[in-house]
């Protein structure tokens, strides 16, 4: 069997999701061949400036981009046109070289470029889309796509309104690896601990008395991932006493297996990783469209709030949460009642069906 999962590094979100994928998959299926592969470089010779330009754009300009997320919400994603005019020919390059037995794709983007690709050539290669974000918007949706796996039933009721049907979307939740999904044991301790996260570009406040507050909450021990921002590691590294920081690292299970809360960006990776750890969020106020929907999302399901971006109301959030047992362990408890009904829902079992030569999920 060879699966190729398809996706591009807008964030490293994505990439993340496939990585899982392909985890999941090389467990259930020990002989196949998984491939991960950023199919946006390989059909874009300009595809570090175009990464580099979204990068600018959300952090920058997320107006603009909220803008046009809300315009194309509801527009046929297939007659959206694509601007690399040799993308087809560049994919039927890939697909003769690789032979795959089925496509993931975990970016909007692939999966219209796969897409494309089926249509103009009338193949029946089995494509899979897996849904990265709490959001139905219409990018994601292809006529030519055989299954769709998405977060939540919702999700599901939502792309089934659009016209997609119901026997071609699953509920598998948002890829994680495997070891967010071991046994949670935190047990009752007296100091508290808190991760906080700034998603793959290492946002976090800049204010050093955000820093110093959290130095001296009572009780609390806080670990910062910083990502990728080398200069936030530099300036706040061995500089507090309660304060641990961590740069890029590929085990942030390990550190939501200690925490009691997890302060973050409310990124759809991040917020299953969360889920699965049944660790209680924090999530910083989101900015971007589609991290709204995941903000709702939680508040909704009473998994975590929403804290303001100012560093004061932020703090005084945090201490609203971390000392206050009983709705911490009323979050942990719903995220492990969704935990278990996701889990009812084999991702590999679906994969297995799929690829035994049926073409579809059902």
């Amino acid at each position: 069997m060879n699966i190729l999962i398809v996706t591009g590094k807008f964030g490293m979100g994505h990439w993340s999701a496939s990585m899982s994928l392909r985890q999941q998959l090389l467990r259930a299926f020990p002989e196949a061949q998984v491939e991960v592969m950023d199919l946006i470089a390989y059909t874009n010779h300009n595809s570090e400036s175009m990464y580099k330009w979204f990068n600018v754009l959300v952090t920058r300009g997320s107006g603009l981009f909220n803008l046009y997320y809300k315009f194309t919400q509801n527009k046929d994603s297939d007659e959206r046109p694509l601007n690399d005019e040799q993308c087809p020919d560049r994919v039927e390059e890939l697909f003769e070289r690789k032979r795959p037995d089925v496509i993931i794709a975990t970016h909007p983007i692939c999966a219209r470029i796969v897409a494309r690709w089926k249509k103009e050539t009338g193949s029946s290669l089995p494509m899979v889309t897996c849904v990265t974000d709490l959001t139905s918007h219409s990018e994601w949706i292809h006529r030519v796509t055989d299954c769709y796996l998405v977060g939540t039933e919702e999700i599901r009721e939502r792309l089934a309104a659009k016209g997609v049907s119901r026997d071609i979307i699953y509920v598998t939740g948002i890829p994680v690896r495997a070891e967010f999904k071991l046994p949670v044991h935190r047990g009752d301790r007296k100091e508290r601990n808190l991760l906080i996260m700034g998603g793959g570009l290492g946002m976090m406040p800049r204010k050093d008395s955000f820093y110093e507050a959290l130095d001296t909450m009572p009780g609390v021990h806080t670990t910062i991932i910083t990502g990728r921002n080398q200069k936030l590691y530099d300036r706040l590294v061995n500089k507090y006493e309660n304060i641990r920081v961590i740069g890029f690292t590929d085990r942030v299970y390990e550190y939501m297996a200690w925490a009691d809360l997890v302060l973050t960006k409310p990124g759809g990776i991040t917020m299953f990783e969360s889920i699965f750890s049944e660790l209680p969020i924090l999530a910083w106020e989101p900015f971007l469209e589609q991290e709204k929907n995941n903000a709702r999302f939680l508040v909704k399901r009473g998994m975590g709030r929403v804290a303001a971006k100012e560093p004061d109301e932020c703090l005084t959030a945090i201490r609203e949460l971390i000392y206050d047992d009983y709705t911490l362990a009323d979050m942990s408890a719903k995220m492990h009642a969704l935990k278990e009904q996701l889990e009812q829902e084999s991702l590999t079992h679906i994969l297995a069906r799929l690829t035994a030569g049926k073409g579809v999920c059902a």
